[in-house]
């Protein structure tokens, strides 16, 4: 007769688990979002934005950890091996989900396996820009230079096998031109020198830039988007420039580490997408040159597997490789 009292506490605790487990129930403490650069990038600014809206609709406690290095991948890395139960996740982007992969020898996590991509939060344009005092007025005007003499301008970028540089080695392959790039650690050190007067033209992502094309000290000679950007409706693309079919992005992706539920990466989902919805959210993410994307978990997966793809052949192709 004893036992019957265990039954009923052992079933209580049963029920309680199976109450615990269903979506409803989640989250039931704070979730960390892991962004893999510092405090104030481009990924960081989106990534708090976008959580700030998410916390308004849902009263949810959401804790932002910087884990900056080597590329996004400390962070990432960090992600992909956190328990896959809804409370860690990471905001990827091209660069460690889609670029690294290819450019480093030696990745700690398989970008195609390691992660369940929840939703691709926002993409934005590269864009082109010169110092103002530059020569040249218009792209064709730069590639008439280049082609004039080969390996004479110079390229910045943020870094070795970042989003600028690849639309870079895209570029200059699609123009039939020869110019020498110059890596940064970072965009910011990039856009100094740009202003500086040290190298002739910058890829850039275009929170970066923005502030200085509007206060006169960059010119924008063209975005990499198939369509002109909001934020710069008068600056032509790459397209219209004369390279037809030309189309790159930078694209920021929510991802929860592989083996998570579905349930629960189906509630990030839902709450992401109001987020977005948000008329203040897509104000936001268009003044600063980025625009809201969305979507269902499973249009994530299939851009992550179409760019992994496409940046691998594009490192390949420029024999780019890192250590």
């Amino acid at each position: 007769m004893r036992l019957l009292p265990y039954l009923s506490g052992a079933l209580a605790l049963v029920l309680a688990a199976a109450a615990h487990a269903q979506p409803g129930a989640y989250p039931s403490q704070p979730i960390k979002v892991i962004v893999p650069f510092p405090p104030g990038g481009g990924t960081d600014i989106v990534t708090r934005m976008v959580l700030d809206k998410v916390r308004i609709g849902t009263g949810w406690t959401l804790i932002v950890d910087n884990k900056a290095g080597a590329g996004g991948n400390i962070g990432m890395d960090a992600v992909a091996k956190a328990a896959p139960d809804g409370y860690t996740l990471g905001m990827g982007q091209t660069a460690n989900l889609a670029i690294n992969p290819s450019l480093y020898a030696k990745m700690p996590y398989d970008a195609a396996k390691a992660f369940t991509p929840v939703a691709t939060v926002a993409g934005q344009a590269v864009v082109l820009v010169v110092k103002d005092g530059s020569p040249y007025k218009t792209l064709k005007d730069l590639v008439n230079a280049a082609k004039a003499k080969p390996d004479a301008l110079t390229m910045a970028s943020a870094g070795n096998g970042t989003v600028g540089h690849l639309t870079g080695e895209v570029f200059t392959k699609q123009a039939g031109i020869s110019t020498r790039h110059i890596p940064y650690k970072g965009a910011g050190p990039a856009a100094n020198d740009l202003l500086g007067g040290q190298v002739d033209y910058y890829f850039a992502t275009p929170q970066t830039v923005i502030p200085f094309i509007k206060a006169g000290k960059l010119r924008a000679l063209a975005v990499s988007s198939a369509k002109r950007m909001p934020a710069l409706p008068d600056v032509p693309t790459v397209g219209e420039s004369g390279y037809a079919g030309f189309d790159t992005s930078d694209w920021k992706m929510l991802v929860a580490p592989a083996g998570t539920p579905p349930a629960i990466v189906a509630r990030l989902q839902a709450e992401v997408a109001k987020a977005l919805a948000r008329t203040d959210t897509i104000a936001t993410l268009l003044a600063e040159g980025s625009a809201p994307v969305g979507g269902t978990s499973q249009e994530a997966v299939a851009l992550l597997k179409t760019e992994q793809q496409r940046w691998g052949a594009v490192v390949r192709s420029g024999n780019i490789k890192l250590d």
